[in-house]
């Protein structure tokens, strides 16, 4: 289990003067629709929602998720690019799949997209990719955020899945999305990491994992091997401008309420370890 750090950074260290806003990815709340992801971000207090476009439809249209976003007054803080597996055949070939989210970003009124490394088969795609990456952030005006992934392991060894590689430290991205539980898998320290990183590192997916095995697990912040807490306090005191947005896995949820109960616990956890729970408390009046 996590300690958390003896001292929480104080708020509003942003450049901005604002806090770091704690978003809800869509797939925090899978098999349920986006839809569901909004309502339940508004309930519980999170400041915004980071929408994964998959096969849903209403992930795919701007209008209807600005539509979602003014009902329930939470803001769109990023689009994740259908770069996974599952997603192949959404918005067809790699390079259109990343425009076609840069686009929404611009439409929704966000300026990060996420995007996972090429997979080392996809050819040309794949050698071209940083360039490409950051020739489409300009165009767009957004931010490209390339999110580390982990090695596959086929009978204990690794296998090369992504180029140029699984791990975006040194690899010339303009800005890095930093996932706690790819990191558990890949069995890297994330404090080191995200200090290596700097004022590249754009964005964050709030999760853990164990790594005692291959499998990418998102479990609850604090559940897992990660220096969860370190590390938000580092980002809560260090200036950092980007979000944090709760990528947990809450589909095992079978009780009334727990899925609600798991990410109202991963909100709490954000707002501690970034030092804003003692502003909100003396707000309410506690």
């Amino acid at each position: 289990m996590e300690t958390a750090p003896q001292a929480a950074p104080e708020a509003d260290q942003r450049p901005d003067g604002g806090e770091i806003p704690v978003a809800l990815s869509s797939a925090s709340v899978y098999p349920l629709s986006v839809h569901d992801a909004f309502a339940v971000a508004a309930d519980l207090g999170f400041d915004g929602v980071e929408v994964m476009v998959t096969n849903n439809s209403t992930s795919q249209k701007a209008e209807e998720l600005i539509q979602l976003a003014q009902h329930y007054d939470q803001p769109i803080v990023s689009i994740h690019a259908p770069t996974l597996l599952l997603t192949q055949q959404v918005w067809g070939s790699p390079w259109n799949k990343i425009s076609q989210s840069c686009k929404m970003a611009v439409d929704v009124g966000c300026e990060t997209v996420v995007v996972h490394p090429p997979f080392r088969w996809q050819g040309n795609y794949a050698e071209t990719f940083a360039h490409g990456v950051r020739d489409l952030s300009d165009a767009y005006g957004v931010r490209i955020a390339v999110e580390n992934m982990y090695p596959w392991r086929v009978r204990g060894r690794e296998t090369l899945a992504y180029l140029p590689h699984w791990d975006p430290i040194g690899q010339g991205y303009q800005d890095v999305t930093w996932d706690f539980s790819h990191a558990a898998t890949a069995r890297e320290d994330s404090l080191a990491a995200i200090k290596a990183l700097g004022s590249t590192l754009r964005h964050v997916h709030l999760t853990d994992g164990s790594g005692r095995s291959f499998r990418d697990e998102h479990l609850l912040p604090g559940q897992g091997t990660q220096r969860v807490a370190e590390c938000l306090a580092h980002l809560g005191g260090n200036g950092f401008d980007g979000a944090v947005v709760a990528e947990i896995s809450t589909r095992k949820a079978k009780v009334a309420g727990e899925r609600e109960r798991m990410l109202a616990e991963t909100l709490e956890f954000a707002r501690t370890h970034l030092g804003q729970r003692a502003r909100l408390d003396a707000g309410s009046g506690i």
